[in-house]
């Protein structure tokens, strides 16, 4: 019998796959733990529609991060920081307050998880950070850490 996947099915497959099972696993296991429906005509239709919305939003936020992006290219954040001898600060810049000097300074929403940081800046001066808005679409800014 063959059937639509609702879910991930570790040993069949991911979801909107068709699959063929045997009758007895699709009618006694898949169908009435609603992890599959069968392939009917109606069915597959039901499928195609899903998958086309969910292209279609896809391709949405795509264009939309790229607007973000173009938006964002120039952008240019201070950090005001307590700095020692010798340019060093006191603590290091984390991605939690690059994303709250971004969104003071700039009016952007950017979640601290999306800022591409290798490792804290620990020194006063300037550094390019890399923002991840999209799978297929980062933004670059300059971070400009400045003694207090």
């Amino acid at each position: 019998m063959k059937v639509v996947l609702l879910q991930d099915v570790r040993t069949l497959g991911k979801k909107d796959a068709i699959v063929t099972v045997n009758d007895g696993y699709a009618r006694n296991y898949l169908i009435p733990r609603k992890l599959a429906v069968e392939a009917t005509q109606a069915n597959l239709n039901t499928l195609k529609a899903q998958v086309a919305a969910a292209q279609r939003q896809a391709d949405e936020e795509l264009v939309k991060a790229k607007l973000k992006a173009k938006e964002m290219e120039n952008i240019r954040v201070s950090i005001p920081v307590k700095v020692g001898a010798g340019g060093k600060l006191f603590g290091a810049v984390s991605a939690k307050e690059i994303a709250d000097a971004v969104k003071e300074q700039c009016g952007f929403d950017v979640d601290k998880k999306k800022i591409q940081l290798a490792e804290p800046i620990k020194t006063v001066g300037e550094e390019t950070v890399e923002i991840k808005l999209h799978r297929e679409v980062t933004a670059k800014i300059v971070v400009a850490v400045v003694e207090a």
